[in-house]
């Protein structure tokens, strides 16, 4: 059995460092969270042990915090767009951590921030993209009989939405070829995208009235008849 400390420890049994990586990581629980340190950026715990490889990188251990070693991986600050780009490919999405404060002022660890956020549906930086497909944000809206999908280019800024049969949910979105999915929380498996990244979210995040008062506004319409969507409530939401 391993004697890594659980990041779950009581904060005081960690080391200060620790503490303010652990309070960082708590935000992106879901992602990798890429901790700037001098001329790298670490992964920690349970991160470390997934990313070692999955990027091929070496998973070593660094002093103890809460009374054990802590495991350890790092890549080169000036090398992380490839590796950024081969967890983009695998599906993963990486919290990007940097050291914002200043180190000869500091008392205690550096001030850092999760200052990038990247998924594979929401990248648009083109070291980052696959040149052979496009990279789609999806949204599945499951209805009674229909089931209303958005989905959303940020590289070209194209946002399209529509509603199909529910019988054709899953061919629908074999065609589309996500990037990464969001859906709502406790969707059937059928539905839950396969192979593709999916972020299960809260029903009311799928609020179609919320969604169009929303596009009206980035918009600057009184509504969306002019799009002829206005009756498109899966879609919307």
């Amino acid at each position: 059995m391993s004697s890594s400390p659980s990041p779950a420890a009581p904060a005081p049994a960690h080391t200060p460092m620790m503490r303010q990586y652990l309070a960082a990581k708590a935000e992106h629980p879901d992602k990798f969270l890429f901790y700037r340190m001098g001329d790298f950026y670490e992964l920690f715990y349970e991160d470390a042990q997934r990313a070692a490889p999955l990027l091929d990188i070496t998973l070593t251990s660094r002093g103890q915090s809460a009374g054990a070693p802590i495991p350890m991986a790092g890549v080169p600050f000036h090398a992380v767009e490839q590796y950024l780009a081969k967890l983009m490919k695998l599906g993963e999405s990486v919290a990007i951590c940097e050291q914002i404060g200043d180190p000869a002022t500091s008392k205690g660890p550096v001030e850092r921030r999760v200052v990038r956020v990247v998924t594979p549906g929401t990248v648009t930086d083109a070291n980052l993209l696959d040149a052979k497909r496009d990279s789609l944000l999806v949204a599945v809206n499951p209805g009674t009989h229909r089931t209303g999908l958005a989905w959303l280019n940020l590289a070209s800024g194209q946002f399209t939405l529509s509603e199909v049969p529910f019988a054709q949910t899953a061919a629908a979105l074999e065609r589309l070829d996500a990037a990464e999915l969001l859906m709502p929380d406790g969707l059937p498996p059928p539905l839950r995208g396969g192979r593709v990244p999916t972020r299960a979210l809260p029903m009311w995040h799928f609020d179609s009235a919320a969604a169009a008062r929303a596009l009206a506004k980035h918009f600057g319409t009184q509504d969306l008849a002019a799009f002829g969507v206005e009756d498109r409530d899966l879609g919307l939401g």
